[in-house]
């Protein structure tokens, strides 16, 4: 598809957090295991790992798995080496290491871990439906003769109503408070 990447809407399968976090696959070697163990803990409590997307994060995962062995292995073998013919080839690490980052920028990007990425996602203003307020309640704090702390609701206790939304409360303050 052309053009720009379509802002993730959630609306599906990837609305649908899950309650746990997700098992670590145990087909993903060591280093994978360990970025795993790395990122499905934050993405999980930001809401962005969710039952659809636990492939892609593996995916993502076995990708630095092998591109941290490839550079590994560059660390100790020359990055090009001289073929029986007598031609100057890169390393194969050289080549995997390269594809590895490619597959690993296209798996950040899905998953939102690149800035690029997040500047994408809609970020949840206080006051949106995750955070709706449901319920307000006025109250006056104050320590009585005994010394207690009191807490009474802010409005005419003889008048049995509440305050409707959008009405003024007055009260008076004790100014030795």
């Amino acid at each position: 598809m052309r053009g720009r990447k379509p802002i993730p809407r959630a609306a599906t399968l990837a609305a649908t957090p899950l309650e746990a976090l997700p098992r670590c696959p145990a087909h993903l070697s060591a280093a994978a295991r360990r970025e795993w163990r790395r990122l499905a803990t934050p993405l999980h409590a930001a809401g962005l790992l969710t039952l659809a997307d636990r492939a892609a994060l593996a995916a993502y995962c076995q990708a630095y798995g092998r591109w941290v062995e490839a550079e590994q292995k560059l660390a100790t073998t020359p990055m090009l080496l001289k073929a029986p013919s007598g031609y100057v080839q890169q390393s194969p690490w050289l080549a995997v290491s390269n594809k590895q980052m490619e597959l690993m920028g296209r798996y950040m990007t899905e998953l939102g871990l690149t800035p690029a990425a997040r500047s994408r996602v809609p970020r949840m203003e206080p006051g949106t439906a995750a955070e709706a307020v449901t319920d307000i309640r006025l109250v006056a704090v104050y320590r009585d003769a005994d010394g207690i702390l009191r807490e009474e609701p802010m409005y005419d206790a003889r008048t049995p109503e509440v305050p409707k939304m959008g009405q003024t409360l007055t009260c008076d303050l004790d100014a030795d408070l």
